[in-house]
């Protein structure tokens, strides 16, 4: 796992190089395929990167909870979006909090589209949750793509614990 996220910060870097020379701008607060593990306000104490670093699994714990999606998708189901009412009236309820939305795939596919499928999961959230009432500048995203799994087995019971957006407070 360490030469894969050597690889995909690497690439990450070159993405970040690129992009200084394009007349796009980023907008504040998300960040896009190929810039795994790097968000604007830093590292949350329980996001996964920083749980992978110290040599934890990335968890599932926090008073945000994950919701999941089907394989190649990042269309939210009925689960997903009761789970991100109860999310969302905990961000309502402590109104001071900032929480990044990691967007997380399966093993399956390459490293560029898990990236941006796990951007297209964490928006998705995201975007629920400010229809909901949430402000969005307190609202961050970040894909890791296929890289911080919480099940390393290879099979469809595993795959669907992956397929995940986490929440992380990163204050309160």
């Amino acid at each position: 796992m360490g030469k894969r996220l050597l690889g995909v910060a690497v690439l990450g870097l070159l993405v970040a190089v690129v992009s200084v020379g394009c007349s796009s701008k980023k907008k504040t607060g998300e960040a896009t395929a190929g810039t795994a593990g790097m968000g604007e306000e830093g590292l949350g104490a329980g996001s996964s990167l920083e749980r992978a670093r110290q040599g934890l699994t990335p968890g599932e714990e926090g008073p945000l909870k994950d919701i999941h999606f089907a394989f190649d998708s990042a269309e939210l189901d009925d689960q997903g979006r009761s789970t991100l009412r109860e999310n969302g009236n905990w961000l309502k309820d402590h109104s001071k909090s900032k929480t990044e939305v990691e967007g997380h795939c399966d093993e399956r596919g390459t490293v560029e589209y898990n990236l941006a499928l796990g951007a297209k999961r964490a928006r998705a959230a995201k975007d629920y949750l400010v229809a909901l009432g949430v402000s969005a500048d307190r609202l961050t995203t970040i894909s890791y793509g296929e890289e911080l799994p919480l099940c390393h087995e290879h099979n469809e019971e595993c795959w669907q614990r992956n397929r995940r957006a986490h929440f992380v407070v990163l204050s309160e």
